[in-house]
């Protein structure tokens, strides 16, 4: 199966107050930190929410239309399943995909890092069209997810503190 890895960038980080994806951590932006850790566990990786892969159908929709957009890329290029990551999520679980296959599934402890089949893009358009519930968990439910459990506590930086507690790890 060809996996494309999809690192979701395009919140407006008001809670962060400035622009989080290029917020730096150990010399490096914590975008490209969390493309890094994406793209050990892909065939390639893109960035979704800014530059060339919008979120679909428009910005301002969540993860969810950060995760249609990825979607909508990933099958006009024939790849078979999406795995996604939020920008602020710099390190992965080294047993990523053996954690989460088969697809559907995501992390219980961060319902946007997940493995999505390409499949489900019709399913996820539906529900955006609808504008109704737009929570990750929401879509899962819908395409029949599975919730993994996992000892990993995925980084949260919602803040310059959070940054920083998560420089003195």
């Amino acid at each position: 199966m060809r996996t494309l890895g999809a690192v979701l960038a395009g919140g407006r980080s008001s809670r962060f107050g400035s622009d989080k994806a290029l917020a730096i951590l150990d010399g490096r932006t914590l975008l490209d930190h969390a493309a890094a850790a994406l793209g050990a566990h892909c065939d390639a990786v893109v960035v979704v929410g800014r530059g060339a892969i919008a979120d679909w159908p428009s910005a301002d929709m969540g993860p969810l239309g950060g995760i249609a957009g990825a979607l909508i890329h990933a099958a006009e290029r024939g790849y078979d399943q999406l795995l996604t990551a939020p920008v602020d999520c710099v390190r992965l679980p080294g047993d990523l995909r053996a954690l989460l296959e088969p697809a559907p599934a995501f992390l219980e402890t961060q319902p946007v890092i997940g493995l999505w089949p390409v499949a489900a893009l019709d399913a996820l358009r539906a529900m955006l069209e609808d504008a109704g519930d737009l929570a990750v968990k929401a879509f899962a439910r819908r395409i029949g997810a599975r919730a993994v459990a996992s000892d990993f506590v995925p980084p949260n930086v919602n803040s310059a503190a959070d940054l920083a507690r998560l420089a003195e790890l």
